[in-house]
């Protein structure tokens, strides 16, 4: 009996060990320390169909929590940042964005530049030596200007770098440069490739993986940051914005079954007008059977991703690690975690020991959750 549960251990924990392994991911002792803020919430009135299809009535304006993230790499203690939020002035962006908000289409809530929140968390910014953008939207570059000099700027390839006034009608500014030196990607030179997502090992020890995820915005970079030996937060960006795009899927569901009390709630939940499954019936949605995710990738004219076809392609790739007990994937605007997330100065780092990816995962289906929007209002 002892030798059998011995056996047992040793196949559970060699399974658990090549999980990461299967993705082409070279084993590493290194790791990072990864901390979460919200910087703040943005509305975009009437924009839920320019980030996910289908949108329901009454589900027309979409809410957002802007993620940032400070990441220790923790042998050399160098700190940086990847993504910085939304900057807490928004009238002060560029033209083209500033009239979102003095319009009222896009509405700032609760905002603190990321600035603020790492120096009054005791985070001196001087300390702060690189900024990694996932992408050049203006809820991602948080203000660089209050960043000292010697902070350097990571952009990923192909960002378009016009800025105002130089061109009219750019997102960004010449502050946003100003005085950093700035460093594009270059994953032509890489031998690496996880899960059909090129990738930099930015440090040389397995720590801290950038990823190549094109589609959302040309230069869109990913990250997977190695929190333990065998387990990943997998910092998404905007990859995706909502956990119904990547969720449920087979492997997913196989490995995170949905809870009971969900699977029951979400028969009448989730509308059959608009989802369904081989064993729906009109009126009662079987999530169980349900094979793809709830929601699609906005392909509509002002859809917010520039290459829809390619940001499908990237989200399915982005998908297989969303599935596997070994990641966590934190995409920049997921509101479902927002009422779970350990944030700053709580780290992600024991998420796995935890059991945070299994008791957060299916918030998105959950009712009461701010992100539930598979109903009619």
């Amino acid at each position: 009996m002892h030798l059998l549960q011995a056996f047992s251990l040793v196949f559970l924990v060699g399974g658990t060990y090549a999980s990461f392994q299967d993705f082409g991911i070279p084993p590493s002792d290194a790791t990072v320390d990864v901390r979460a803020f919200n910087v703040g919430n943005v509305t975009l009135v009437n924009s839920t169909h320019a980030f996910v299809t289908p949108v329901l009535p009454g589900r027309e304006t979409i809410h957002f929590p802007l993620h940032a993230f400070l990441v220790e790499h923790k042998s050399t203690q160098k700190r940086f940042m990847f993504d910085l939020g939304m900057r807490k002035d928004p009238l002060n962006f560029a033209p083209s964005i500033a009239a979102s908000f003095a319009s009222g289409a896009f509405v700032l809530e609760e905002s603190k530049d990321i600035t603020d929140l790492l120096e009054d968390g005791g985070t001196p910014l001087t300390s702060i030596g690189t900024v990694f953008w996932s992408h050049s939207h203006f809820d991602h570059i948080g203000d660089m200007s209050k960043f000292p000099n010697t902070t350097t700027l990571v952009i990923g390839p192909g960002t378009d770098t016009a800025t105002f006034p130089a061109s009219p009608n750019a997102s960004l500014q010449t502050s946003d440069f100003a005085g950093h030196t700035v460093t594009e990607l270059d994953f032509t030179t890489t031998n690496l490739t996880f899960s059909g997502l090129k990738a930099i090992d930015y440090f040389g020890d397995g720590s801290f993986y950038l990823l190549n995820t094109p589609g959302h915005l040309p230069g869109h970079v990913s990250a997977l940051a190695r929190v333990t030996p065998t387990s990943f937060v997998s910092l998404g960006g905007d990859a995706f914005h909502h956990a119904g795009e990547a969720r449920p899927r087979p492997e997913f569901q196989k490995n995170f079954p949905c809870p009971a009390h969900l699977l029951e709630e979400t028969k009448t939940s989730i509308s059959t007008d608009f989802f369904w499954s081989p064993e729906s019936r009109d009126g009662a949605f079987d999530m169980h059977s349900r094979a793809q995710q709830l929601l699609a990738v906005s392909d509509l004219p002002d859809s917010f991703y520039a290459d829809p076809v390619t940001s499908q392609v990237t989200l399915e790739k982005l998908a297989t690690f969303d599935a596997d007990p070994d990641f966590f994937v934190v995409i920049a605007h997921d509101l479902s975690l927002v009422s779970s997330l350990p944030y700053f100065p709580a780290s992600l780092d024991g998420w796995q020991a935890s059991q945070l990816k299994e008791s957060t995962v299916w918030n998105f289906v959950d009712e009461a959750n701010p992100a539930f929007i598979f109903s009619p209002v």
